[in-house]
């Protein structure tokens, strides 16, 4: 079986997914690549065309355990047919619990076939120079495996002539799912003192949370905790504080400190 051209489609605020799926895509030798980047609102409205001898890597970090809500939806746009995919959950460092069998659930639902997926590290959005968590992930032992890992998934497809003798995998993860974070009134703010409205933050937010108000308030029941607008300030007036936020902070620098590394499902 051939393939001819690799589509990677993303939910990635901060960057970390994007990264690994590329390395992915780098690895497979395809030179012919889509980048279908669904992060924010409104980027791609209608159904996106998957033709025959696609690769789809599908690729979204994952919180508490679960995919973004707003990824499920983006995703969504996508339709296969017995189009053989590969899944990937980007995690903090924590565990990735039952994100990875969700996404490979949700695109078996599309009409993809998911051959292989992976668990990878990417910086946690909490991360912060005062209280590293996985900083600096993916690094380049990380997106090493990841090119590796893009070579094995096409030696697996061009062994077979035809997508029905290739062997799928069985995802790490539990059915029902866990539940997700419940609601509540966490979210980032503005330090008014140090805003200077440059509204990057705006652009930056996957969730269309910000208000484009004199103190660019959050919607909290917007606000997904991704941190895009925290790290993508250029003024550092972007905050997330909060003492529920400090306690978790606190409680993953002192359990989730000990690096972790991919995990391949192929």
């Amino acid at each position: 079986m051939e393939i001819l051209n690799v589509k990677t489609v993303y939910f990635s605020p901060t960057g970390t997914t994007r990264k690994v799926l590329k390395a992915i895509s780098d690895g497979t030798g395809i030179e012919s690549a889509d980048n279908i980047d669904l992060t924010l609102p409104g980027g791609i409205n209608d159904q996106v065309p998957v033709n025959e001898n696609d690769l789809v890597l599908f690729g979204a970090p994952v919180y508490g355990g679960r995919l973004p809500a707003d990824a499920v939806k983006r995703f969504s746009n996508l339709k296969g047919s017995d189009t053989p995919a590969v899944v990937i959950a980007v995690y903090g460092n924590r565990e990735f619990e039952d994100a990875l069998i969700e996404l490979a659930d949700l695109v078996s639902g599309l009409g993809f076939i998911p051959l292989a997926g992976a668990a990878f590290i990417g910086e946690h959005s909490f991360s912060n120079p005062e209280l590293p968590i996985a900083e600096g992930r993916p690094d380049s032992n990380d997106l090493k495996i990841a090119e590796n890992f893009g070579n094995d998934i096409i030696n697996k497809i061009s062994s077979a002539s035809n997508i029905a003798e290739i062997s799928t995998v069985q995802f790490p993860g539990n059915r029902p799912y866990k539940d997700p974070i419940p609601s509540n009134d966490q979210r980032a703010i503005t330090n008014t003192d140090r805003c200077t409205n440059c509204n990057i933050c705006l652009d930056l937010c996957p969730a269309s949370a910000i208000e484009p108000d004199d103190d660019l308030t959050t919607d909290p029941d917007k606000c997904i905790l991704c941190c895009a607008c925290v790290k993508g300030c250029p003024e550092e007036a972007r905050i997330i504080d909060s003492e529920h936020i400090r306690v978790i902070k606190k409680w993953l620098g002192e359990n989730c400190g000990t690096p972790k590394q991919p995990e391949i499902f192929i």
